[in-house]
């Protein structure tokens, strides 16, 4: 998909439930989204921010598609990137990795002044920020889950930052809210 995630349901037509309230958020262990700030305004441009519990229900992507795994990611990474091709053993470190990927994944425009993507392969990647405590770094940087997940507490996931033209590769608590992006099945 060229956007962000917007789904107020899961693909059996089940609600998803919207968590506004910061104390039951960093409780939870359930699938849940929210946007960013609790801002409606945010939702159109940004998508949602999803915890991984509902990534990992395997419902959250339309029919057809699904939330990319972390090998997924390597392909988009390998890809975009003008140094380093998905073959390359750069992509199996954790941390800021590649050359330029992140740059050519940005959107042109919607990130924090002075800060613009190449988006040449129309990924169209905005900065929908994070959650968990707090939210945090809307506009500057963006966080997408994976549906692999790296232990019992915690899943992978990717980052782009408004100052980096890499792509950031870690873990981070299932408990986040990440946007998603969604991949057709082959």
């Amino acid at each position: 998909m060229t956007e962000n995630l917007k789904s107020t349901r899961f693909n059996d037509g089940s609600n998803i439930p919207c968590v506004k309230d910061q104390s039951i958020w960093l409780r939870l262990d359930s699938p849940a989204y929210c946007y960013y700030q609790n801002n409606l305004k945010y939702a159109d441009t940004l998508g949602f921010l999803y915890n991984w519990y509902a990534v990992n229900s395997v419902k959250l992507c339309p029919t057809g598609w699904r939330v990319p795994a972390d090998s997924d990611w390597v392909q988009i990474e390998g890809t975009a990137d003008t140094k380093y091709n998905m073959t390359d053993s750069i992509w199996n470190k954790l941390g800021l990795r590649g050359f330029d990927a992140g740059q050519r994944l940005k959107s042109v425009n919607g990130w924090r002044k002075g800060v613009t993507g190449t988006d040449e392969l129309g990924f169209s990647a905005l900065p929908g920020g994070e959650r968990l405590s707090r939210f945090y770094a809307g506009g500057r940087s963006g966080f997408w889950w994976t549906s692999t997940e790296a232990s019992a507490s915690s899943a992978y996931y990717r980052s782009l930052i408004y100052s980096f033209e890499l792509v950031a590769r870690d873990t981070h608590p299932k408990r986040m809210g990440f946007s998603v992006r969604c991949i057709k099945n082959k």
